[in-house]
């Protein structure tokens, strides 16, 4: 018996990620155009880096608030206010690890071993494998591509739940499809884990990159007190921060001393002036966060234009997010797909099959990019399509 037959099963089987995969292929091809990853190719803007270093210089290296710096949770009900117009306490908001802490967290406080916890796939794959490596059993329920775009089919959703279901993780605007729940959906889901006693997960990070002129539903907008969600987020996405690592959730405040708790035991917080710098993004960061936006709306636009142009590309203008999740006639491999691509065309892009079985057959491209590269891409891509 090996070593590794000795941890438990779960953690054997956390699954390899079909993006790193390619990424690990391709990174270091010299002029390769990387789209696979879900970021800018801008760097921390000045304002939040130097917020940060003060930090630093002030010898803010301790220990520090397990669920993060008074002030920092006073700006995140800030920020909340401002993009939700609600009134929020900062005993609601608890610093992470980055999102994908927040969603761990929010796995061991609602899901365990015999559970089963429900998401909307395509899906970025985190979920599930977090999901499992806890004991629990993820459940896919397909996303649906109409005429008019990716939309949830309730039915389906509550066909799926069992004695056993625990948890719904509901990620909208979606990674990958950029699927957008309306109001109406969101008041379906709502109402489905009331009857059922279910918590929902929220991953709304993409909530303010929405392309029609205001922020995306959420169900922050619907919700009472009382009901079972748990909002997970981070500070990657809006301000060019991926490699901070830091995130956070919301709660209501009554769960506050319990997910202090899980920190505690898990990283016992983040670092202090890294925190700094998260104020400074929620503080002084609109306008940057406004520039984005734009700017990724019109490279949707013009990668969506470019590819509709070759006639052999299937897609749904996403209205939210920042990827694009399209069929290219004749490809049925999406891994065969994106190797094929880093070697002919010298763009990386992400496996459909990486985001779930249902999304076998699709390519995800982040067209988060300066206009130049994302229109070089469009140029290399049409050129391949049109020799298959």
């Amino acid at each position: 018996m090996s070593l590794i037959d000795n941890l438990r099963e779960d953690a054997r089987r956390a699954p390899v990620s079909g993006i790193e995969a390619v990424a690990n292929y391709g990174r270091e091809r010299k002029g390769l155009i990387p789209l696979w990853a879900g970021e800018s190719d801008k760097p921390t803007p000045d304002f939040i880096s130097a917020a940060a270093k003060r930090g630093l210089d002030a010898g803010e290296t301790f220990y520090t608030w397990q669920g993060g710096i008074p002030e920092l949770r006073q700006s995140l009900a800030r920020y909340h206010e401002r993009h939700f117009g609600l009134k929020f306490s900062p005993d609601e908001f608890l610093v992470t690890i980055g999102g994908m802490q927040a969603i761990v967290l929010a796995l061991e406080a609602t899901a365990g071993a015999g559970d089963e916890a429900i998401y909307l796939e395509p899906a970025w794959p985190n979920f599930a494998g977090a999901a499992g490596v806890a004991g629990a059993t993820p459940v896919p329920v397909g996303l649906t591509e109409g005429a008019n775009g990716w939309y949830c089919d309730i039915d389906r959703v509550e066909a799926a739940v069992t004695p056993r279901t625990k948890v719904i993780f509901v990620n909208t605007p979606s990674n990958p499809t950029g699927w957008t729940a309306d109001i109406e959906t969101l008041k379906a889901l709502l109402d489905l884990a009331r009857r059922h006693g279910l918590w929902i997960i929220a991953d709304e990070i993409y909530a303010l990159f929405h392309y029609n002129g205001q922020r995306a539903p959420s169900f922050m907008d619907i919700m009472e007190p009382e009901d079972r969600i748990l909002f997970v987020n981070t500070f990657s996405k809006n301000w060019a921060m991926t490699g901070w690592r830091i995130g956070w959730m919301k709660t209501h405040p009554s769960l506050e001393r319990t997910f202090e708790n899980l920190i505690q035991y898990s990283s016992s917080g983040v670092a202090q002036f890294l925190q700094r710098g998260a104020i400074a993004a929620l503080d002084e960061g609109d306008d940057f966060l406004a520039a984005q936006i734009a700017q990724a709306k019109a490279s949707r636009d013009l990668i969506c234009r470019r590819l509709a142009e070759t006639g052999r590309v299937r897609f749904s203008v996403p209205p939210g997010a920042f990827y694009l999740f399209f069929k290219v006639d004749g490809m049925t491999d999406s891994t065969k797909a994106a190797f094929e691509i880093v070697d002919k065309a010298l763009v990386g892009l992400a496996p459909g099959v990486a985001f779930g079985q249902a999304g076998e057959g699709y390519l995800r491209l982040c067209f988060h990019r300066k206009l130049d590269d994302v229109e070089e891409a469009a140029d290399r891509l049409a050129k391949w399509i049109g020799g298959l």
